[in-house]
């Protein structure tokens, strides 16, 4: 039998709406998990009735939710010359190196001023009505108390632009946050 804490935890990552059911188990039984610590047969279960659950809260969405804003928000950063990314790796570590691969990989990086992302600790959080928070920063760490800060204030302008109220105090030393977000991915 899944322990509440697991049951909780797969049905946060169930509602992040970023993981089919299909990586979901994988998540639980070989990554999340050592090997054999939870019964596959148990998850798959757990997994078909979250979903099945999720799907029908989604009936009842509004036509625009918070995350269709948050999408169009990081879309418009993007436009606008950060490297902006939902749901970058696990940890704020492993954001920094979905950044850095996506700007290897920008085809005009001459164009990029820097980064935005938040991680999956911070969607964990998010799902579960803790609100959202966001790194950000310059393509040159020498440049943190200047284009940081510009970065900064294209950030909070693209999530304020789209519907979403921010909390920052303005400096790089601290990361922007959207502390009444409500988490309804479709």
């Amino acid at each position: 039998m899944l322990e509440p804490e697991t049951i909780s935890e797969i049905s946060s990552m169930v509602r992040s709406g970023f993981y089919s059911r299909d990586r979901l188990l994988e998540i639980f039984t070989e990554e999340m998990y050592a090997p054999d610590e939870l019964d596959p047969a148990e998850v798959s279960a757990e997994l078909d009735a979250q979903f099945t659950q999720y799907e029908e809260e989604k009936q009842s969405y509004p036509p625009t939710t918070d995350c269709d804003r948050l999408d169009a928000a990081f879309k418009m950063m993007n436009e606008r010359g950060v490297v902006a990314i939902q749901n970058a790796g696990y940890t704020q570590s492993d954001g920094f190196e979905d950044v850095g691969e996506s700007y290897n990989q920008h085809p005009n990086k001459e164009s990029v001023l820097g980064y935005c992302f938040y991680h999956g600790q911070d969607l964990e959080r998010a799902v579960n009505g803790v609100g959202l928070y966001f790194a950000f920063g310059p393509v040159d760490p020498a440049d943190e108390q200047t284009v940081g800060i510009e970065v900064g204030n294209i950030v909070r302008d693209s999530l304020e632009r789209n519907g979403l109220a921010v909390e920052w105090d303005g400096t790089f030393e601290n990361r922007l946050s959207v502390p009444k977000l409500n988490w309804q991915k479709r």
